[in-house]
């Protein structure tokens, strides 16, 4: 399997909802109950602030069959991006969104909306996300990231070299639902 990263544009939106809403479903089954998993949907998903700032990455697998989550002859597997602006995690739907820009000499930049096709996990996706958002993050004056995990996402993120902050619950969506808020040190 060859995977490649590269900007999302609007034309990747019906793939990446779908993406999305399995990675909600599938992935969090370990860490939550359903009733959680049902309410993560009002907290979570996508924002197409990140897309149309040029920020916000697919990373596709090369297919000669047409499937549900292709685009132009690329399978989405995974999704993820970083932000300049003040909106620390949720999508369009989401209350509470800040657009402000963020001053890369004090503030954080955001990763955001961090998803991997259930089918297609543990092979690299998620760190090439975060390799792609952290170098273009340095490349804008950012020196640290920040983001908001989940569960699921946690040991990914650890791994990566984040460190937890604050763990949150978010009940916006009817339930509670377990949110840690990590950071990390740009080194690059």
């Amino acid at each position: 399997m060859t995977l490649t990263v590269r900007l999302a544009t609007h034309d990747d939106m019906p793939a990446l909802r779908k993406l999305m809403t399995a990675a909600i479903a599938e992935l969090q089954k370990e860490f939550l109950t359903e009733e959680q998993i049902a309410a993560s949907a009002a907290i979570m998903g996508l924002d197409t602030q990140l897309i149309d700032d040029g920020t916000y990455f697919a990373v596709v697998e090369s297919s000669t069959v047409a499937e549900s989550t292709a685009v132009g002859g690329e399978s989405v597997r995974g999704c993820g991006g970083w932000s300049r602006r003040a909106t620390l995690y949720g999508g369009d739907h989401t209350a509470g969104r800040d657009a402000a820009l963020l001053d890369p000499a004090k503030d954080p930049a955001r990763v955001r909306a961090m998803y991997t096709d259930p089918a297609h996990t543990r092979r690299g996706i998620g760190r090439m996300i975060l390799t792609a958002c952290e170098e273009a993050a340095a490349a804008e004056g950012f020196r640290t990231l920040e983001l908001m995990g989940t569960m699921s996402g946690q040991p990914l993120y650890a791994a990566a070299g984040f460190v937890v902050v604050e763990e949150l619950q978010d009940d916006r969506g009817g339930a509670s639902v377990p949110l840690v808020r990590m950071r990390k040190t740009i080194t690059g």
